[in-house]
């Protein structure tokens, strides 16, 4: 019988990626919303219990996981909630707002011997997936520089809660998990980390533009992100000791599932970009991008309800945090800062 799941956010994140990937895994059934709004929620789910109270859900036995998609600022209180009534949890990134409240997280639920796992869905976009495979293959001999890059243009700014001054808001906190995930996915922890973010579009409420490299000993990784990028940009840049890969463009299955489309669906995960290789003598070949896999993460939660291992485990999402939280004190002090402890 499929696991009865309680969402509890109908936002953004909540409405595009964690309703119909939950609903696309077989293993699980989405029971219930946590939302104030019903009507925003039945749009969408006609028929969907909706809840204005998350303690309603938290009280009800049949739910056996719950998913936080709510804005950053308020997981560590509703993950604790969900934890002291013995629910598996999943949890939008970022995990939450600083290391400690992280590592709290973190504790409690092994305490209470409860599953918890944190959305780092980018793990499974196509052109990550294919630059993993190819790196792993030694298709450019030993890596020395990775790049990665979330670029876009968006000159005005918002009045949302990702845009507005206030703790969790930022192009750091919003992109820099994804970043962040993907190079330690590929590469561990740093030696060290230095950073400079700042607020760098007309009337900029929050941080806007982030610079961050991640120092090791014979390679570096750069992680980018900015809103005032019209030209576009490479998304990944890696040099080897025998060539260099290079994409453009994103993964799109963000866009896909926003235009109503579900995993299954032709073509699905599926970019019209290509990689470019590059080999010793600047010869070019093109590798078609492997397909994304969103739906991965939540087959892999599925399983893990029954004993298999976590997709993303908390010690993989306490290491995000501590590498977001020393590139913020890097940038605050204009100092190079090691990645703080972490259990």
């Amino acid at each position: 019988m499929p696991r009865n799941v309680a969402l509890v956010g109908f936002g953004f994140a909540g409405k595009t990626f964690h309703a119909p990937l939950i609903m696309a895994e077989s293993g699980l059934k989405l029971a219930a919303v946590v939302s104030r709004n019903p009507a925003k929620v039945h749009a969408d789910l006609p028929g969907m219990r909706v809840e204005a109270d998350i303690a309603v859900v938290l009280a009800d036995p049949a739910i056996e996981l719950v998913v936080i998609a709510t804005p950053n600022d308020s997981h560590a209180p509703l993950a604790h909630a969900a934890i002291d009534a013995g629910k598996a949890v999943v949890v939008d990134k970022p995990l939450a707002l600083t290391l400690a409240e992280a590592q709290a997280i973190a504790d409690h639920a092994a305490e209470r011997g409860t599953l918890l796992s944190v959305f780092h869905n980018r793990r499974w976009d196509g052109d990550f997936l294919t630059i993993s495979r190819l790196i792993a293959e030694g298709a450019i001999g030993k890596v020395v520089h990775f790049e990665s890059h979330f670029d876009r243009f968006r000159p005005q700014v918002r009045d949302r809660w990702r845009e507005n001054p206030g703790p969790g808001s930022g192009i750091w906190a919003d992109l820099g998990p994804h970043l962040v995930d993907q190079a330690l996915c590929l590469f561990g922890l740093p030696a060290r980390i230095i950073a400079s973010i700042g607020n760098l579009r007309d009337g900029a409420r929050t941080d806007d533009w982030a610079h961050v490299v991640l120092e090791y000993a014979d390679r570096r990784c750069i992680l980018h992100a900015g809103m005032l990028v019209a030209g576009g940009s490479p998304r990944f840049v890696v040099h080897g000791s025998e060539g260099s890969l290079i994409t453009h463009g994103l993964d799109p299955q963000e866009v896909q599932l926003a235009a109503g489309l579900r995993p299954g669906a032709e073509n699905w995960g599926c970019a019209d970009a290509v990689l470019a290789r590059f080999d010793g003598e600047g010869r070019e070949s093109a590798s078609a991008m492997m397909a994304g896999d969103y739906p991965r993460f939540y087959a892999g939660v599925a399983a893990a309800l029954d004993g298999a291992p976590l997709p993303v485990t908390p010690a993989q999402s306490l290491a995000v945090m501590a590498v977001m939280e020393a590139a913020i004190i890097a940038a605050n002090t204009g100092t190079a800062q090691v990645v703080p402890p972490f259990r």
